[in-house]
């Protein structure tokens, strides 16, 4: 996935994977992922999708902190 935030590209396939968490069960509604992904860059983004009752009903990206990324990767 690609997405445009701030004119800066972030792009899953361009990205490293760093680190995913997955929720619920596969078909669970309310069931999601996110992967933590770094651009060559260095900038840090999150990748979530999910079911229809997720917080990643649609697929998305968000840009995130060194900082925010330390604390997903300890929750």
């Amino acid at each position: 996935m690609k997405k445009i935030i701030c004119k800066v590209e972030y792009d899953t396939e361009a990205a490293e994977l760093v680190a995913k968490k997955t929720v619920g069960e596969f078909g669970d509604p309310a069931g999601y992922e996110e992967g933590l992904y770094k651009m060559p860059d260095g900038k840090l983004f999150l990748y979530g999708k999910g079911g229809e009752a997720s917080v990643y009903a649609e697929e998305t990206i968000k840009r995130i902190s060194a900082a925010k990324a330390e604390e997903w990767q300890k929750a």
